[in-house]
């Protein structure tokens, strides 16, 4: 599906999260995401999947392309790993990535709801623009990578060993991810 300028300006879905509160729960809301890190070779993108509840990033994929494919696989990695409830609301800004009928396809298969920022909001999606932050002051500002795989490595080192299972958070009374999530149940 291509979208034309004038398709920009039709709401893909409403922005769900206006007027709900933070979950209480994980596998309630979804909020999802891309960025970019710079490396000697070009650039390398970045999608990834946090549960709003808990900030975990339960999904994420890295490539050398924009394509719909690379949020796709990041959406693919949380369902696989995290099999929520149909129900679930799935935040994104409103890019072509996730107004694609293809990701748009998978989470009606999933039974997710959608839920999209307002155009050129975003405040709409702070979670997951203050993760990108932390991830961009905390690993990669301040250094060169000389090669995607670098920074891939660089990142899924971040992403996997530091933040979700070490990072404390004030949001989660200066618990970890991970530590939150166990300390529901």
């Amino acid at each position: 599906m291509s979208l034309t300028d004038s398709d920009h300006d039709l709401p893909i879905a409403p922005n769900r999260l206006r007027e709900r509160a933070v979950p209480g729960q994980p596998n309630q809301v979804w909020v999802a995401d891309i960025t970019y890190v710079e490396t000697a070779e070009g650039w390398l993108y970045v999608a990834g999947v946090l549960d709003r509840c808990s900030r975990r990033c339960v999904g994420w994929a890295m490539g050398d392309s924009l394509a719909t494919t690379l949020p796709l696989a990041a959406l693919d990695m949380a369902l696989t790993h995290r099999r929520p409830p149909a129900g679930l609301v799935h935040h994104s800004d409103r890019g072509v990535q996730y107004a694609s009928l293809a990701y748009r396809e998978r989470l009606a298969q999933a039974g997710l709801v959608p839920s999209m920022s307002r155009r050129g909001n975003c405040y709409d999606n702070a979670v997951m623009e203050s993760f990108w932050s932390r991830l961009k002051r905390e690993r990669v500002h301040r250094r060169q990578f000389q090669t995607r795989a670098e920074a891939q490595a660089a990142i899924f080192e971040w992403l996997e060993v530091f933040y979700n299972r070490e990072r404390f958070h004030r949001a989660l009374d200066y618990q970890s991810p991970v530590d939150f999530e166990l300390n529901l149940n």
